[in-house]
């Protein structure tokens, strides 16, 4: 399969972000929450605060700028254009590695994880290829036009890019659905994937562990508990009804936003307020890539192809495994090792959380350094 890839730049026309201040300006905020702190969801007081930074000082062109210093592409596979960031090291023993981001991340995840991870400071570090696609129906990627664009879909379609950049071999990285298409990579086995690294091993817990579960087991099946009883009606219905819920978030920025930022503080090691670990600029920046590009409903439908998805197949390649500290799936060793079944790195660490190259860059890139530099390609 012949696949053409072309240069891309992102670039936004005023009459969008003028828009978006008319929508901000004429926002209509419901009633304060009932309860006490985020048990309701995103408080009104801190939805008031980002509303006003965004309408007052937050500044789009400052990111547009920064994410155009990268070198950005538009490559067609089975029909749909598919954006990914390619940055070469100058190193000549640089290996290939796909890092591929969940919801509601982007590509903003790893930004302050590229240099290191392409230049390392030390010549004894390994040095990668980087290669960062926004998934299906996220940011600049195409909107698939119909259903079948699924985590398998995609994860065969990453091989394809890779294959078509010229790399035979190459490993691959992901965190919450990143992870799920790296597994599946992993499972798919195709030939070309070396080895992978996932910050969210998803595997369903054996009986052992419900039967008689270590200390740190038993807090992962309360994590688990928690996002089950408290958290998962977004993926509810996003996994059930993309399209209904799409048109709210579509129309209301601030809609948009709270159903974002919301996220950022529940799945963060945060202490209990988003800001603590990232700045209203980096919620702000990452609410921007689906607004801007419109893709609610897009993103969503990688749910509803997906989420209850109950097969999921070995994977048998080498695998790295990070569990940090308040990821939502958080498995023991051998919770995991019922699905991955090479796993070839394993550490679990005392800070973090689901959006672990954003919250902890350097500890983040020191896992796939020690992970992938146990690997061979």
């Amino acid at each position: 399969m012949t696949i053409a890839i072309k240069p891309f730049s992102i670039t936004f026309d005023q009459s969008h972000l003028d828009d978006l201040y008319v929508r901000l300006n004429n926002t209509r905020l419901p009633e304060s929450e009932t309860a006490e702190d985020w048990d309701q969801g995103l408080p009104l007081q801190y939805a008031q605060e980002l509303l006003d930074y965004w309408k007052s000082q937050y500044d789009w062109r400052r990111c547009e700028t920064a994410l155009n210093c990268l070198p950005h592409f538009l490559a067609t596979i089975d029909g749909l254009n598919i954006h990914f960031v390619h940055i070469r090291s100058s190193r000549k023993d640089a290996r290939p590695l796909i890092m591929t981001h969940g919801w509601p991340g982007s590509i903003l995840e790893f930004m302050d994880c590229i240099t290191a991870l392409i230049e390392p400071a030390t010549p004894d570090a390994p040095a990668f290829h980087l290669i960062i696609p926004s998934l299906p129906g996220y940011a600049f990627s195409g909107k698939p036009p119909k259903t079948g664009w699924s985590v398998e879909k995609t994860a065969t379609a990453w091989d394809s890019l890779m294959r078509a950049l010229g790399y035979d071999r190459y490993f691959a990285q992901g965190g919450d659905w990143g992870a799920m298409v790296t597994a599946a990579i992993g499972s798919q086995n195709l030939g070309a994937c070396a080895g992978i690294h996932v910050n969210m091993p998803v595997a369903a817990p054996p009986a052992e562990v419900l039967a008689d579960p270590t200390d740190y087991e038993r807090e992962a099946l309360v994590r688990l508990g928690w996002y089950r009883d408290k958290d998962n009606g977004y993926a509810r219905i996003q996994s059930t009804r993309p399209q209904t819920i799409g048109y709210g978030l579509t129309d209301s920025p601030v809609g948009q936003m709270a159903w974002i930022v919301e996220k950022f503080h529940g799945w963060a090691d945060c202490d209990g307020h988003p800001e603590n670990i990232f700045s209203k600029d980096q919620l702000l920046d990452n609410v921007m890539l689906y607004w801007l590009t419109a893709s609610a409903a897009s993103s969503a439908r990688l749910y509803w192809h997906s989420f209850d998805e109950q097969n999921r197949p070995e994977v048998h390649v080498p695998t790295g495994c990070s569990l940090f500290k308040q990821e939502i799936f958080r498995p023991s060793r051998r919770w995991a090792e019922t699905r991955f079944k090479n796993i070839s790195y394993w550490n679990e660490i005392d800070k973090g959380g689901h959006f672990a190259a954003m919250e902890q860059p350097e500890l983040f890139v020191d896992e796939l350094r020690n992970c992938f530099g146990g690997m061979s390609l």
